[in-house]
């Protein structure tokens, strides 16, 4: 069968106004408007069928990657998709190696989430050929055909080709009863969605009585602004969920090294399991100094959702750095490079704990860390992903919580198609929504 050869790709700049709400607002960013730079590509191929592939953003700056999309298209368009794939390494390294653009990388950046959307686009589109959800993809894919997915330049100091081999022949034991078992119950998840921080305590309260009811165990709360606020939502989370549940805390890189370590400390009577973004995400030094000082106190560090690529990721995990490790599926270069990151955290025995938190993000992670489960960790000792219950009803295919707990995706692709209606509604700016919001605010975009 030939998988036809590329022939479009459009992208576009996509926005929903979440600000209004303060849906998603933390310490560093109090007024995020989820957004999204959208990514379909068509191929000649008799079936019709298009691939669809997003990167998340916050609004601002989403233009800046449709941007370099369509700067990074010239590697793509005319491309026959069966080439590609068969050569997968060498397609990523195209992407991401090309002469003049990495200059404003290389592999980070505008650029990188650029291509992101891209690679999840041709990820959806070969999962949609073959007539299987992503994670079936690769659950059912050889070994060696996965690796040569993943570019391993830069890593082989902390993971070789061949350890990813071993690891991936050994997570071949138990593997029917894993995709059974994940079939069955699903992927445990932690709801984000109770506590951003620009709720109001009232909100906090009837979130978390809602949560409660529809069964989550595992809690997250925004922190890092207010010491004192903190105190009193962390507080308030803890009463209404109970000593039994999980509480989790993220500062989203507010603070500097040692004033992590004390505001946490002062956090620590609520027991919380992790502090994730403690400090800038680029401080590979800072976060392994504040594991180990917060260590005793029975408080991890997770970080990821903004690690520019595996590099910092390896180094984190080199450096004792992280009790958890939250990869992202729009921010890493795609599967393939998301895929070396779950095997360097198996051979260093890290749990990856996603992050979700933002449009599309638990449509496509799911996928993720159900495989990773079924083929390389075999574990769920101390692993969830990341829930949040905002903007699931653009996607065509949206996630399915039940028990919260994701489960397993049936559609074949990656769950990333949008909704055509919603495309055009809130295309920004001309999208029917932006047009009276804008109107309403008396702005003119020149």
């Amino acid at each position: 069968m030939s998988r036809g050869r590329i022939t479009g790709l459009t992208v576009s700049d996509v926005r929903f106004p979440t600000s209004l709400a303060r849906h998603g607002s933390d310490a560093m960013h109090p007024d995020p408007d989820y957004s999204a730079a959208y990514v379909v590509i068509e191929t000649d191929a008799p079936d019709g069928l298009k691939g669809c592939g997003l990167t998340f953003t916050l609004g601002k700056g989403t233009e800046v990657v449709v941007c370099a999309v369509n700067a990074l298209s010239i590697h793509v368009v005319d491309k026959d998709l069966d080439e590609i794939i068969s050569n997968f390494r060498g397609f990523y390294r195209q992407l991401t190696s090309d002469g003049q653009l990495r200059w404003i990388g290389p592999e980070k950046g505008a650029v990188h989430l650029a291509t992101a959307a891209i690679l999840n686009a041709v990820w959806d589109l070969w999962a949609k050929q073959e007539g299987k959800p992503l994670w079936k993809l690769l659950v059912d894919m050889d070994p060696k055909q996965l690796l040569s997915c993943i570019d391993f330049r830069y890593i082989t100091d902390a993971l070789t080709e061949e350890e990813a081999y071993t690891i991936l022949q050994n997570g071949l034991v138990g593997k029917k009863e894993r995709e059974e078992q994940m079939l069955k119950h699903g992927y445990p998840a932690y709801t984000t969605s109770c506590a951003w921080l620009g709720y109001t305590d009232q909100q906090l309260k009837q979130l978390c009585t809602e949560a409660l009811k529809d069964g989550w165990t595992r809690f997250k709360v925004k922190v890092g602004a207010n010491l004192q606020d903190d105190i009193r939502r962390c507080k308030l989370v803890r009463e209404m969920i109970g000593p039994e549940n999980i509480l989790m805390l993220d500062a989203n890189q507010r603070w500097e090294v040692e004033e992590a370590i004390e505001w946490v400390a002062k956090l620590a009577e609520f027991k919380p399991l992790w502090i994730e973004e403690p400090t800038s995400p680029d401080d590979i030094l800072g976060h392994a100094t504040i594991s180990k000082a917060l260590a005793p106190l029975g408080i991890g560090v997770a970080t990821g959702e903004q690690c520019h690529n595996r590099v910092i990721f390896k180094q984190l995990l080199q450096a004792q750095a992280l009790s958890f490790v939250q990869v992202d599926s729009c921010r890493l270069g795609s599967v393939n490079e998301n895929l070396s990151v779950f095997l360097m955290a198996k051979k260093f025995q890290i749990p990856v704990c996603p992050h979700a938190g933002g449009v599309g993000l638990c449509e496509l992670v799911q996928h993720l860390i159900i495989f990773d489960y079924i083929s390389i960790s075999g574990s769920l000792k101390n692993r969830m992903c990341e829930y949040m219950d905002h903007l699931h009803e653009h996607f065509k295919n949206p996630v399915v919580i039940v028990n919260a707990s994701y489960i397993p995706p049936q559609a074949a692709g990656y769950s990333t198609e949008m909704k055509d209606d919603s495309v055009r509604k809130y295309q920004f700016p001309q999208g029917e929504v932006w047009q009276k919001l804008l109107s309403e605010r008396n702005i003119q975009l020149k």
